[in-house]
């Protein structure tokens, strides 16, 4: 019993200290981060257009976990810390606004204790992936209806081809069709004077 009270029970008193400690320096931090969120703002408006590329290309090279947690920022995302943790370095790698203090106190804390500055920056990221996402589904259709005004066009082609092959079919039946006619009545035409003759010869009809 001596040594529970001795050894054991500082110990543990020492480790909640510890936790007590750290939870209240991690929610100052997410106070003093509060109070310049108005600034970060700002900032990420004005950077926007220069950030984009670079967070699609980082959001592009991460894991499903983490494009997950991009798309939907929860809390219950925030369990992979090292997963976490590594996103935000890249996101201080490219001076993305309120990165780097976000990511010193996730590194020192760990992501769930100062969770509401990690999930802000991942809905700023989560603009840029929305918006691209939503540029994608607009030129879909666009790409589908040039390719089906392409087949339109072949096909109308075929038509018109169609066509003027039946017409050229017509037109060799008419050709036919007068060249046996002229055929006939020449015939016809030859066989008159054969028949005048025959009744020449054969005379008079007799009374």
């Amino acid at each position: 019993m001596g040594y529970w009270k001795s050894k054991v029970l500082p110990k543990i008193k020492k480790v909640f200290d510890k936790n007590g400690t750290k939870k209240t320096a991690a929610a100052e931090a997410c106070k003093s981060f509060a109070d310049y969120k108005e600034d970060i703002n700002k900032d990420f408006e004005a950077k926007k257009k220069e950030l984009r590329p670079k967070v699609i290309e980082i959001y592009e090279a991460s894991s499903t976990e983490i494009k997950t947690l991009v798309k939907e920022p929860k809390e219950a995302g925030l369990k992979n810390s090292t997963a976490v943790q590594k996103f935000l370095d890249e996101l201080v790698e490219i001076e993305f606004p309120g990165s780097k203090a976000v990511c010193e106190a996730s590194s020192k804390y760990g992501p769930r204790l100062v969770s509401g500055p990690v999930l802000f920056l991942f809905e700023k990221v989560s603009t840029f992936i929305v918006t691209e996402e939503r540029e994608n589904e607009v030129k879909l259709p666009c790409t589908i209806t040039a390719g089906e005004e392409e087949a339109s066009g072949k096909e109308k082609e075929i038509a018109i081809q169609e066509e003027k092959n039946d017409e050229a079919v017509v037109a060799l039946k008419s050709e036919a069709t007068e060249a046996a006619g002229a055929a006939t009545e020449a015939e016809g035409a030859a066989a008159e004077p054969a028949k005048v003759k025959e009744v020449a010869a054969a005379g008079p009809p007799k009374p």
